[in-house]
């Protein structure tokens, strides 16, 4: 299988580490992979038919001085693939929460070449997973996404491939690490500005994390669930959203001594007049799951017709576990 990896920033360059690491086990269950493709900002358009391995190093980073100048004459996608033979596009550039491009055209041409798309991210899902997903189908190809809610957790493939015809009425989570961050810091003595310091320096949160504190990014996961699991139509602007920002650490400190400490808590539910979603800043009894989580942990609580209570916990995962979610979502196209 040939691969391409778009976007080669954290977790693309974790996926390459991590593809080399279990390679023995994927030969055993038949699957034999080369790099072909690796495409950003930073680099271009890279793609060498023969594989790329002999200019990746060990940390999974691109020497780009050794690459010759024949592997560098892509100007966009399309020709990108094409260079590289791509069977499987891995695609990882930065969420755009306003259309979710360009991503979605990357993942369609992927698909309409013929090559298997793989995403870690949300904008996708949330503007065009119907759209994908059909022409997936249309193209005897897989559209998978595990990696964009909960790291490389199985959320989507639980439901669609272990709880066939199981009905989802809700679910109610905590699914963003950087505000529990900044909340853990905050019960802890910090005030707000230097919790956010704290979750900056330790790489948990970007330099801007204005998606992290407005709510942003839990809405968007908040989306991608309602519309993959509770085949919902849902847009962003329907779901009642508000950030931590306003919390001073006064409260959140009188909340933790209270026992009922403040957590992002998403949640969604189907009633008589449709799919209700929110986010926003919620005190949770202790004895609730949900208050239980901290540091970069993540939650959610699914209620179904099934199970009254099914719960995921997800406790401190790094790089490796978002880019394991994509390279189970490989395993699980090819072998499909």
């Amino acid at each position: 299988m040939n691969l391409c990896l778009l976007g080669f920033g954290h977790v693309n360059r974790t996926l390459a580490q991590l593809l080399a690491q279990r390679e023995p086990e994927l030969r055993a269950r038949g699957i034999q992979w080369r790099i072909t493709g690796i495409a950003s900002r930073r680099l271009g358009w890279i793609a060498a038919p023969a594989g790329l391995s002999p200019f990746l190093q060990d940390d999974g980073r691109l020497r780009l001085e050794d690459v010759p100048a024949s592997a560098r004459q892509c100007a966009n996608v399309r020709q990108w693939l094409t260079a590289a033979r791509a069977d499987v596009l891995f695609e990882a550039t930065p969420l755009n929460i306003e259309n979710g491009q360009p991503a979605i055209d990357h993942l369609r041409f992927a698909l309409e070449h013929g090559a298997h798309a793989i995403t870690a991210n949300k904008g996708p899902i949330v503007h065009a997973y119907r759209e994908l997903r059909d022409l997936a189908s249309q193209r005897g190809r897989r559209f998978l996404f595990e990696s964009t809610v909960l790291d490389g957790v199985p959320v989507f493939s639980l439901f669609h491939e272990n709880l066939p015809v199981v009905h989802l009425q809700g679910f109610r989570g905590v699914l963003n690490s950087t505000t529990n961050v900044i909340l853990d810091g905050m019960e802890s003595g910090l005030e707000f500005e230097a919790a956010l310091q704290k979750a900056q320096e330790i790489g948990v949160a970007e330099t801007d994390a204005t998606l992290d504190i407005e709510g942003w990014d839990a809405a968007v996961k908040v989306a991608a669930l309602v519309t993959v699991l509770m085949d919902g139509n849902i847009r962003l602007s329907e779901i009642e959203r508000q950030g931590i920002g306003k919390l001073s650490a006064g409260q959140v400190r009188a909340a933790r001594a209270q026992g009922r400490p403040y957590k992002l808590v998403c949640s969604a539910r189907r009633t008589s007049s449709g799919i209700v979603a929110r986010v926003a800043p919620q005190q949770v009894p202790r004895d609730d799951p949900l208050a239980r989580v901290t540091g970069t942990s993540s939650i959610v609580y699914f209620e179904t017709d099934i199970f009254p209570g099914l719960c995921i916990l997800e406790e401190n995962p790094g790089l490796f576990a978002t880019a394991y979610g994509m390279l189970a979502d490989f395993i699980r196209a090819v072998r499909s």
